[in-house]
């Protein structure tokens, strides 16, 4: 599956110079019609690796492989004309080496329209982020609580506490001296979050970091309650969308054995009605 290149308002180079400045608004997206309804809202949309536990049911973001990002993103740039979009890098797909990233960052870029790919790590990743900005892939960063590594980091903890704080803003410098265009903070306290919002001249994107981050990004799915198998503590529902859903599924499967729907209105007369001269 391919997707054509898209002419967006906004790309890597807009975001950056949006540091400091007005507060940058993301949500993560996986389907057309999400894409669409917060395309004139959002400053980027994220495809993110979310999606496999929001959409696909798995315990944790380890299973997406690059072929669900793929099908997903085709779906998103189709919902998007005003929006950046990013996308996720899954587990697996760019850790071995900076050849194996740029290759799998390219093929997203490729077949999806992403303008720009997301990783984990900091100063680890750091010359992988390097060698793909040079090659011409923008590249967002994400540090603090990185999903991909909750077996490793002893499950969804708070980042960065105490003497952790340290290696965090070593790992923000590294990812902005390789040349991401912005960080991803997730998880992490809000003072060490002010910290390298100051410290860094890229934008912070918090995630359960700080109101003072330099943008925002939630799971559409957690604050429209619509995933609802468990809430972290720094998801707000803006709207409660899951249980709307249930109860008019609920209403639906009691008329229907009440046939009570399809009513005359939804179904069709034997013969088409005559058209008005």
């Amino acid at each position: 599956m391919s997707a054509t290149a898209r002419k967006t308002a906004l790309n890597a180079a807009d975001i950056r110079a949006m540091k400091g400045q007005t507060p940058i608004v993301s949500l993560t997206a996986y389907t057309t019609p999400m894409a669409r309804l917060m395309d004139e809202h959002c400053d980027f949309v994220l495809v993110g690796d979310s999606v496999g536990m929001v959409l696909h049911g798995l315990p944790s973001t380890l299973g997406v492989t690059m072929d669900m990002m793929v099908m997903h993103g085709a779906a998103v740039a189709r919902g998007l004309s005003h929006a950046m979009m990013v996308i996720d890098m899954p587990f697996g797909s760019y850790e071995e080496s900076a050849a194996q990233a740029f290759r799998n960052a390219a093929r997203l870029m490729a077949e999806t329209g992403a303008a720009a790919v997301k990783l984990e790590g900091g100063v680890e990743m750091a010359e992988t982020i390097r060698v793909l900005v040079k090659r011409g892939i923008p590249v967002m960063a994400h540090i603090g609580l990185t999903p991909q590594s909750i077996n490793t980091l002893g499950g969804y903890r708070v980042q960065g506490r105490d003497e952790a704080a340290k290696p965090m803003i070593a790992d923000a410098r590294a990812v902005a001296d390789a040349g991401a265009f912005a960080v991803v903070l997730e998880k992490v306290p809000a003072t060490l979050a002010d910290q390298v919002t100051e410290i860094v001249d890229i934008p912070t994107i918090g995630i359960g970091a700080s109101v003072g981050c330099d943008g925002q990004v939630l799971v559409v799915d957690d604050m429209l309650g619509f995933f609802t198998a468990f809430k972290p503590k720094f998801v707000k529902r803006y709207a409660d969308l899951g249980t709307q859903a249930e109860a008019a599924i609920a209403e639906y499967a009691t008329e229907v054995r009440a046939r009570r729907f399809p009513e005359p209105e939804h179904t069709f007369a034997d013969q088409a009605p005559a058209k008005k001269t």
